[in-house]
């Protein structure tokens, strides 16, 4: 049983975002030590906590599937091998915690002797005070013994060791949890934690990281040779094996764009289909040992035909990297969006090259996320708040303004994510002329919309600042804030046409 935890694990256990526990140590609700919590006082905060999850926090979990990918927590078990290893850890410090009660009362029983020997030698002026002595050890020694109250935190802490397995990244000192039959790479992409890879499928070795403690099992053969000299300093594939006990890894975590290198990938359309009228989803599945790496928001080029290419915002998280979406906008003339609305079909193969760009989420900044969405400037948005879901963001909130209503062309997913999430906060606004085309009298009007944002939410000022979609209208909602006084790196910007 563990008794001191990580915020992850906690967060798990109580069925609360990571970040409530960090607002609740800042403001000095829970004690806590180097990132760390112990059970106790997270039953002091947390008295009516439930053993299992509620209808409820179901719900929330399935919104989050339907929205990200993100597979719902299911208690999934790991296989027999990895489960029977984890009983096997707990079952040793079973037997460590008996033998240490066996040990205590084997001690009891020779201070028992120890005191009747003195007792012997004591005049009658002091038999008294040794009488006080021996009922006062009887008293303790009974409370000590009763089994007093059960924790429900340990209990279900008990549960969760044998069915998922913390990892901790170092030096980044991410952490993160893996369940069911995930290898260590998988599971740190569900949890939106971009670790260096390639092939995922034990090719070519660019997931070798090096285990510092703890069991990993290998569940997958891999061709990539890691030498023996390697091997006995503890290096193994992060896409090949599982965490059998907690464990700490040495890994490097992409923490800019030029940490995600230049791919050419040679993807097959699995779905398309139209949104509306003007706007089709396009579905593309890579090959299962090249899958595109990339971080939320950047863009890709996308080929088809014989030399038909857009520059487009991917519109989907990280986390499945092997499904890529696209919202394409229907633009009379183009010939890439003409040969994709009349030509392209299942199966068909599209070029991808990339990523690029720099319209990424800041994951280390504590303020609220605040997205401003254009027209098809949701594409990069809806990318950037799957990743932050995924993150366990403390507050995000969306603005989608449509030149009309039908260019607000999917308003079900954010809906959903209002719904069912406490922290998403979401408002559609209808500009009533093109975006594409902002100035005099237009931006006048745009600007006036912010403001009325901005006067009805006092934190926005307080928060970072993601703005995409056509160009007019980013630029005039980008010097809105920097008029406001935001600085250049609160504001990130993306045009998209």
């Amino acid at each position: 049983m563990s008794e001191i935890l990580s915020l992850t694990r906690a967060a798990r256990l109580i069925g609360v975002a990571r970040t409530e526990l960090q607002r609740k140590i800042q403001r000095g609700e829970l004690v806590s030590h180097d990132g760390m919590v112990a059970v106790e006082n997270l039953l002091v905060c947390y008295p009516d906590a439930q053993l299992e999850d509620t209808a409820e926090s179901r719900r929330v979990a399935q919104i989050k599937e339907r929205a990200f990918g993100k597979r719902v927590f299911e208690r999934a078990m790991p296989d027999a091998e990895v489960l029977a290893a984890r009983i096997t850890e707990l079952s040793k410090t079973l037997a460590t915690s008996q033998g240490q009660v066996k040990q205590f009362n084997a001690l009891l029983g020779r201070l028992w002797d120890k005191i009747t020997e003195a007792e012997s030698q004591l005049n009658a002026e002091s038999l008294p005070m040794m009488e006080n002595l021996k009922t006062w050890i009887r008293k303790e020694v009974d409370l000590a013994m009763e089994p007093g109250f059960v924790n429900p935190m340990a209990i279900k802490d008990t549960v969760l060791s044998i069915i998922t397995a913390q990892v901790t990244v170092l030096p980044s000192k991410h952490d993160f949890l893996v369940e069911g039959h995930d290898s260590l790479l998988e599971a740190a992409m569900r949890s939106g934690i971009p670790l260096n890879y390639g092939c995922s499928g034990g090719n070519c070795g660019l997931c070798k990281a090096r285990v510092l403690s703890g069991e990993v099992k290998k569940t997958r053969h891999h061709d990539f040779v890691i030498s023996e000299s390697e091997k006995n300093q503890g290096y193994i594939l992060l896409c090949s094996n599982t965490a059998v006990s907690d464990v700490v890894i040495e890994a490097a975590v992409a923490g800019s764009v030029q940490d995600i290198p230049f791919q050419q990938i040679s993807a097959h359309v699995k779905t398309m289909g139209p949104i509306n009228e003007d706007m089709l989803l396009l579905h593309l599945q890579t090959p299962r040992t090249q899958r595109l790496r990339f971080l939320a928001g950047q863009s890709v080029t996308l080929r088809v035909g014989q030399s038909f290419s857009a520059e487009l915002p991917i519109a989907s998280c990280p986390c499945d990297d092997r499904n890529v979406l696209f919202h394409i906008n229907r633009q009379s003339g183009n010939l890439f969006s003409d040969f994709v609305f009349d030509h392209l079909k299942q199966n068909d193969v599209v070029e991808i090259e990339g990523p690029q760009g720099e319209f990424i989420l800041h994951e280390k900044s504590t303020r609220p996320f605040y997205f401003f969405a254009f027209d098809t400037g949701f594409a990069p948005i809806k990318s950037l708040i799957e990743h932050a879901l995924s993150l366990e963001a403390e507050a995000i909130y969306l603005h989608w303004f449509g030149s009309g209503p039908t260019n607000i062309y999917l308003p079900n997913i954010a809906h959903a994510w209002r719904d069912a999430l406490d922290n998403f906060h979401y408002e559609e606004h209808i500009a009533g002329f093109d975006l594409r085309s902002v100035n005099g009298k237009r931006a006048k009007t745009l600007i006036e919309k912010l403001n009325d944002i901005n006067i009805s939410d006092t934190n926005l000022l307080q928060g970072d600042i993601y703005i995409a979609g056509p160009e007019a209208a980013v630029c005039v909602a980008e010097q809105y804030f920097l008029d406001k006084g935001l600085p250049k790196t609160r504001i990130s910007v993306a045009s998209v046409k």
